[in-house]
This record gives structure tokens, C-alpha cells and sequence, in this order.
């Protein structure tokens, strides 16, 4: 008698994670968009040097991840937060700084 014994299901496949979503992301890119848009110095706005901005800007803010009701409620609590608000654009602003400084590319 020939048994085969199922494969486990990945991780990945096991659980549901596309609604999963750092609600910090919206906040960095709007807040990137205002500053490059208000800046008046020469800086590069290619894809890789705009990518890197918004990378180094969520690596230092906290992140809002929410999947339910509850977590967007959370979410939209802590937007609301003034000091959060100010880490943003500090984060964003230091990003800028140092691409602007060292860009991705020559």
C-alpha cells in the first residue's frame, strides 16, 4: 500500500496576510511628497533616490500596522497623535538630507 503523506501548507499559504497594512506608509509618502514638492534646492527625484527617501523614512517612524476594524481605529488614533506627526516629518526630512547628500546612483 503506497501512503503519501500530504505536505504541510507554507506559512505563507497557511494565513491570510493581504490586508495587513502599515498605515505608515501613507503618512511617509504624503508627507515626502509635500516636502519634495516645498524644497527649493536642487535634489534628485529619480525612482531610486525617492525610494530610498521613503525607505529610510519608515525604518525610523514607528509603524501603524492594522488588519481589522479595530487595528484601522488604532491606526487612525495614532495618525492623530501631533508627536507622531512630528516624527514623520522629521523622518522624512532627515531622508531627504541624506540622499540629497548621497544619492543612489553617480
Amino acid at each position: 500500500m503506497n501512503i503519501e503523506k500530504e505536505k504541510p501548507m507554507s506559512f505563507i499559504d497557511t494565513y491570510n496576510f493581504e490586508n495587513l497594512t502599515n498605515e505608515a506608509e501613507k503618512l511617509v509618502f504624503k508627507e515626502l511628497e509635500r516636502q519634495l514638492a516645498m524644497c527649493e534646492e536642487v535634489i534628485c527625484r529619480c525612482n531610486e533616490c525617492v525610494v530610498d527617501m521613503a525607505a529610510m523614512s519608515l525604518n525610523t517612524v514607528k509603524p501603524l500596522y492594522r488588519f481589522s476594524l479595530l487595528g484601522t481605529l488604532y491606526a487612525a488614533t495614532a495618525m492623530d497623535d501631533e508627536s507622531y506627526a512630528t516624527s514623520v516629518r522629521e523622518a522624512v526630512s532627515d531622508a531627504i538630507e541624506k540622499v540629497r547628500q548621497n544619492p543612489a546612483h553617480d
